[in-house]
């Protein structure tokens, strides 16, 4: 907000470097020093317990994408973001260049997709008013998606995040499921959940360039001041191998189920 005001004071200044222009120019500063302080705060120390071994929070095959294998942060320590991934359904329609600049987001295979609970929980936060706006499938789109995603950290982190939930698993660990379908939420705060259990569908709102689950582990309830929490999942690749950890980017993965049921029967897409 500090920073919003400070571009607002700029923006509507028409007297040159004025008193305006000045104070505008000190919540800049202000507010870009506040949002560095608070990524620092969240950066997880180096001392990190092992990795949580939860359940693939969906069925199908999937692309692992802005992961926690492939780089650290994976995305930024702001917001609890240090080892978040993002799922996409695949196969989904390729990127453009030029047309069409946006698809409907039922275009793709991932709107609508159920997701799942990755472990037995208590639901803290539950958010799905937002809409489920266009792809940003093209050049043009991606630009725009800078423009849109900046103007979105400015206000508060449901802007960013758009529908989602919080899930308390337990022993200072909570699950974060962002980027949700409009009304899709299928429970609500209070309520108990199962491994396993249908949560919500996965959607396009926030910021959001295509419909896909953003998902991470954090050590607190208010994604604002908690750190990011390692995870591992038990998946099979497109070769056929079973892996426990968390996928690389670009690589697509079946879940396989053992986590919770103690037992590794691969889930077969349908």
């Amino acid at each position: 907000m500090v920073i919003a005001a400070g571009a607002a004071c700029i923006l509507v200044n028409n007297k040159g470097f004025g008193p305006l222009w000045l104070t505008g120019l000190a919540l800049l500063v202000a507010g870009m020093l506040m949002r560095r302080a608070m990524t620092r705060a969240q950066r997880p120390p180096h001392d990190e317990a092992v990795p949580l071994t939860l359940d693939v929070p969906v069925n199908g095959r999937w692309m692992a994408r802005n992961g926690p294998a492939t780089k650290v942060p994976s995305h930024t320590h702001n917001l609890a973001q240090t080892y978040a991934i993002d799922l996409a359904r695949r196969p989904a329609p390729d990127p453009v260049w030029l047309w069409p600049m946006a698809r409907h987001p039922r275009s793709y295979p991932s709107f609508g997709e159920v997701l799942l609970a990755p472990a037995e929980g208590r639901v803290v936060t539950a958010t799905d008013g937002q809409r489920d706006h266009l792809s940003r499938s093209s050049l043009a789109g991606v630009l725009y998606t800078l423009v849109e995603g900046f103007v979105r950290s400015l206000g508060h982190p449901r802007h960013l995040l758009g529908n989602h939930l919080v899930l308390d698993l337990g022993d200072g660990v909570y699950a974060v499921f962002a980027h949700l379908r409009r009304r899709s939420l299928k429970v609500v705060v209070g309520d108990r959940v199962a491994a396993g259990q249908p949560l919500a569908e996965c959607g396009n709102s926030g910021n959001s360039s295509e419909p896909h689950l953003h998902f991470q582990l954090m050590d607190g309830p208010d994604i604002t001041s908690a750190r990011g929490l390692r995870f591992a999942w038990r998946y099979q690749d497109d070769d056929g191998k079973e892996h426990a950890g968390v996928p690389a980017d670009n690589t697509c993965i079946v879940p396989v189920r053992a986590a919770t049921t103690g037992q590794s029967d691969l889930y077969t897409a349908p």
